[in-house]
């Protein structure tokens, strides 16, 4: 069956968000970054301002590229591609229709990644019930051509009939026990052959609807992933300049992890250069809320800081990406040690998202980890994602749960994981710590959000 070999291919690639230096929300726990004063200042610090203005304006316009780079990649029709940049455009200078907006694309990008995944399942097991019919249809093609050949024989040399040479009864007898034992065997077979021709004509009917589904599946992938993109670029477009406070932030950031050794040295020493925010509040001292409190402090798209102290954020955390946990905290790591976090091998170009409201602290190549995101989520708490290909946040900026903060690559990146799934599928290590002591995510996750 041709047609059903068209269901084989892999899934259409998402596309990747390009990691340019977005302007952050706000400062990390820091505090807001005031604008620079021109008037008055010294000519250095004229100079650092226009700088900052360039490097502003040459970010808008990286994105602007990015963006049609984007586009051009598309299926989609250019009456749609600019149907959503209008729709996007209405929503200019307003960052909390921004943030909604995207935290909503993410997790129907989420929702359709898996139906793709369900699609694509269910035509592996068409394309095995497909492989077990031919083979049976096959088999009762060389069963019948051998008794049709034997039937066909004793045309050509029949026996004698009764009524005209009664001396050969026993022969024609043979003759007539012979044909009674082929024919049921035949009238079985041509049965058994029906049945098979009418499973097969069932398997491609289903695999033209399981071709629907997976075609408007990629359809949302696409238009959600444009989505994101030109939300991301519209957030840019107001912003003429960055903040010389958060460009030097992000040097300094570098600089740690340049020097960094291990994972625990890199968090410590992010730690310690945002030691001047707010006092974490003590565990004891946490307000006691209700779950519904909770869900509505999580629905507020207009938060510039974390919707609730992470402790009480147990049990509605927003799992990064959708995949398969192949390694679970305190497992072995197939390299003679303990796995502090969980690796969750995804598909490929996987939208990963924040699992918890919080500043980025880093974000970028470490070590062997591939790109990777260091969250600050409060009360001494921190959030790890590591394999990433792209970025699309920035040092500084404040990030809500569920918010995109970039894409997996096509194949493991970094750090590899010992599974059957060897490194052919990307895989996404996601690590949670507690005064930078890792701890176990399991019992975090939203029920709803578990991976398979």
């Amino acid at each position: 069956m041709a047609g059903l070999a068209l269901f084989t291919l892999a899934a259409l690639p998402l596309l990747a968000q390009t990691e340019t230096a977005p302007a952050p929300d706000r400062a990390a726990p820091t505090g807001d970054v005031p604008e620079t004063a021109t008037q008055g200042a010294t000519p250095d610090a004229v100079v650092q301002e226009d700088m900052a203005q360039d490097a502003g304006q040459a970010t808008v316009s990286a994105s602007a590229t990015d963006l049609e780079e984007v586009e051009a990649s598309l299926n989609l029709s250019r009456e749609r591609i600019e149907a959503l940049k209008a729709e996007i455009a209405e929503m200019e200078g307003d960052r909390t229709q921004q943030n909604a907006a995207l935290i909503a694309a993410g997790q129907r990008v989420k929702m359709a990644e898996i139906e793709v995944a369900d699609v694509e399942e269910r035509i592996s097991e068409l394309i095995v019930a497909e492989l077990g019919v031919r083979g049976r249809l096959d088999g009762a093609d060389a069963e019948i051509a051998n008794v049709l050949a034997a039937l066909q024989r004793i045309s050509l040399n029949p026996p004698p009939a009764l009524i005209v040479d009664p001396s050969d009864a026993l022969g024609s007898a043979r003759g007539a026990m012979l044909i009674a034992a082929i024919v049921p065997q035949l009238r079985a077979r041509a049965d058994s052959v029906a049945v098979d021709l009418k499973e097969l004509t069932s398997i491609k009917e289903q695999a033209l609807a399981e071709e629907e589904t997976l075609k408007a599946n990629h359809a949302v992938l696409e238009e959600e992933q444009l989505r994101i993109a030109t939300l991301i670029a519209a957030r840019r477009q107001g912003i003429s300049q960055r903040g010389i406070e958060l460009d030097s932030q992000e040097r300094e950031a570098v600089e740690l992890a340049e020097r960094a050794a291990t994972l625990r040295e890199l968090i410590d020493a992010l730690s310690a250069r945002a030691a001047n925010s707010a006092t974490p509040q003590p565990a004891e001292d946490l307000p006691g809320l209700s779950p519904e409190a909770i869900r509505v402090a999580l629905a507020n798209a207009a938060r510039t800081e974390p919707a609730v102290p992470f402790p009480l954020a147990r049990g509605y955390l927003s799992q990064p990406a959708n995949g398969v946990t192949v390694l679970e905290f305190g497992s072995g790591d197939g390299r003679g040690g303990i796995s502090q976090g969980q690796s969750v091998v995804t598909r490929a170009e996987a939208q990963v998202v924040a699992p918890a409201d919080g500043w980025v602290l880093y974000k970028g190549p470490y070590l062997n980890y591939g790109q990777i995101i260091i969250l600050n989520t409060g009360q001494g708490y921190t959030a790890l994602l590591a394999g990433l290909e792209t970025i699309s946040v920035d040092i500084g900026q404040f990030v809500q749960m569920g918010e995109p903060l970039g894409q997996m690559g096509s194949r493991t990146i970094g750090r590899t994981v010992t599974t059957s799934a060897g490194n052919a599928q990307p895989t996404l290590y996601i690590e949670l710590r507690q005064n930078n002591r890792p701890f176990d995510p399991d019992g975090w996750w939203a029920p709803n959000e578990q991976t398979g």
